[in-house]
């Protein structure tokens, strides 16, 4: 909430609380009109990539971190986005997060799956992943907002 407030200043907006748009509901409306406006229906899940792949902890302790670029660039990878106009996206195809920084992980369980429509994007994906996490001993204490810059 912090940061959305900040967003909010930055932005010369006055008089909304973030907070109180999620709660009354107005958040989740806007949502509803962006998925409507672009052809979606909330009440239809959309559908897995027919091929997975499930990463397992390797070892036990607590999962540390997760860098949000090679998740994004495995999901990538899957045919979850684009590199160009024009290309088809896989509806089905992403990355599913099981563990979160400070969470608790026993060695073979799963930390991600991934999901495509197309085999041969699993490796590409699993390559970008690789060292995009990390599991140790203890959490690491990292703030949720790393720094700021001046406006």
């Amino acid at each position: 909430m912090t940061l959305a407030r900040e967003m909010l200043a930055a932005a010369g907006i006055d008089g909304k609380d973030p907070a109180a748009t999620l709660t009354d509901g107005t958040a989740m409306d806007v949502f509803r009109a962006m998925i409507h406006a672009q052809g979606g229906d909330l009440a239809v899940p959309l559908p897995l990539g027919r091929c997975q792949e499930t990463v397992l902890a390797p070892v036990g302790g607590v999962m540390r971190r997760i860098d949000a670029m090679p998740v994004g660039i495995a999901a990538w990878r899957l045919g979850a986005g684009r590199s160009r106009p024009g290309e088809v996206v896989q509806h089905g195809a992403g990355v599913r997060i099981h563990r979160r920084p400070g969470d608790a992980v026993v060695a073979g369980e799963p930390l991600f799956t991934l999901y495509t429509d197309t085999q041969e994007r699993l490796p590409a994906a699993l390559d970008a992943l690789e060292g995009g996490w990390e599991i140790g001993a203890a959490p690491t204490a990292t703030p949720l907002i790393i720094d700021r810059l001046p406006v």
